[in-house]
């Protein structure tokens, strides 16, 4: 079985160079300082193979960002269309995207958009989706009081959570138990518990679609339990979909707790981005939907919204938008694209069988966790002390638990990687 096999060829994407330099470009605002303190190491290493691991973007087998094919092609269309004047494209991008992306997260036929209660907002990506769902959360219970109850945020979680919710003026933070250091993979038992202490109309923030940056996803049983808890303790659920379609090649399949959070007629918000699945990475293809209860709120709290989306960004670009809303009202470029989406899925998951088989054929056992997990990342487990070793003694750098971007290996790194680790965890 050959990694290179199941790469990307030429002819399905258009590359970019440097990904080092480039690894953070799309959005420098949702990088932690310690994110940076960790590229930085990186930039500043001078050791010919070194290995950064700990990006964001999906990477190619030739270790460069990328987008698919379809959508150099849908770029090309749509530059050659005179009749999509700046005014034009502003509306198309606010319409036709906005109710292309809530049918992604909650399906063509979703009772709450035929009862018009779908709040629905293009954001510039999905850092802008967070933040203006945390802003209309002051004004979510009452729309003419502020609201400052707690959040809960899954620990470990992507690090420009926390501080998107502070900026937004969201100040008592608390985390509940998602990963589990001994069992590899999430601990429903304990989540369950710490959610059941949260106060009533707390806010609890969910990953869907493979959570950042452990990859541990729930699955469709363990969704229907904390729907229950949820509904039973009077809390509001915020649906996190950064990294849509790349957990299970599908858009919806991606988003089913979010279908699933709806069809139980609960009140949700759900931050979505785009940039991944269609390789728009710095294109502010983001988006914000909320499903009321009753559609009666839904004018006040779109007002407030376009409010906020005026203070916070004046003018959105419309290119990423128009590529996304082209592509998913086109059953054949649906097509095409949903095929190359599963070819990134089926090559993410190729790379952990081969990370774990290398890793066992080193004499290195306990690695099936890295292939029960799913997505664009990956949690190997390791402590800090084998993270300190990887960076300072193999050039490898990774986020603190050793969680990494598997499409950062490649058929050139794999083994170094694999030895590597097979080293930090037998040696210390």
């Amino acid at each position: 079985m050959s990694l290179a096999g199941c790469c990307l060829d030429e002819k399905c994407v258009e590359h970019r160079a440097d990904p080092a330099g480039d690894m953070w470009a799309s959005n420098n605002a949702e990088v932690s300082p310690e994110s940076q303190s960790l590229l930085r190491a990186f930039n500043e290493d001078t050791h010919a193979g070194k290995v950064y691991l700990a990006g964001r973007e999906y990477l190619g087998e030739d270790g460069q960002t990328f987008k698919l094919r379809l959508v150099g092609k849908i770029r090309q269309q749509l530059g050659r269309d005179p009749t999509l004047r700046p005014e034009a494209q502003c509306l198309f991008a606010q319409a036709e995207f906005c109710r292309r992306a809530t049918e992604a997260a909650l399906g063509r036929n979703s009772k709450a958009v035929l009862d018009n209660r779908v709040l629905s907002v293009h954001t510039p990506d999905f850092s802008g989706a967070v933040r203006l769902g945390a802003v209309l959360f002051r004004h979510w219970f009452d729309v003419g009081n502020a609201w400052d109850g707690q959040v809960y945020l899954p620990s470990p979680c992507d690090e420009s959570l926390a501080s998107n919710l502070r900026a937004a003026g969201l100040h008592h933070i608390h985390h509940y138990y998602y990963w589990d250091d001994e069992r590899r993979g999430v601990c429903l038992e304990k989540l369950l518990a710490d959610l059941q202490e949260a106060p009533e109309r707390s806010v609890v923030i969910l990953p869907a679609g493979g959570h950042n940056p452990t990859g541990a996803a729930l699955s469709h049983n363990q969704w229907v339990i904390i729907a229950q808890l949820i509904l039973r303790r009077g809390l509001h659920p915020f649906i996190l979909l950064p990294t849509q379609a790349l957990c299970f090649g599908d858009l919806g399949q991606d988003a089913w707790p979010v279908w699933y959070f709806a069809a139980q007629g609960m009140e949700l918000m759900c931050a979505q981005s785009f940039s991944h699945c269609f390789g728009l990475y710095g294109e502010a293809v983001g988006h914000l939907l909320c499903v009321l209860k009753h559609k009666s709120v839904l004018s006040a709290l779109q007002s407030q919204a376009d409010k906020l989306s005026q203070s916070l960004w004046s003018r959105l670009p419309t290119g990423g938008a128009r590529v996304v809303t082209t592509i998913l009202s086109n059953p054949a470029h649906l097509v095409e694209w949903q095929g190359e989406v599963n070819h990134m899925v089926k090559r993410s998951m190729l790379i952990r069988l081969l990370l774990r088989e290398k890793l066992r054929l080193l004499g290195s056992p306990g690695w099936d966790h890295v292939t029960k997990q799913s997505g664009l990342y990956c949690c190997l487990g390791l402590n800090g002390r084998h993270v300190d070793f990887l960076s300072n003694s193999r050039h490898v750098y990774v986020l603190p638990g050793g969680c990494i971007n598997v499409s950062a290996i490649n058929g050139g790194n794999l083994n170094y990687i694999a030895e590597s680790i097979h080293a930090a965890s037998t040696s210390l």
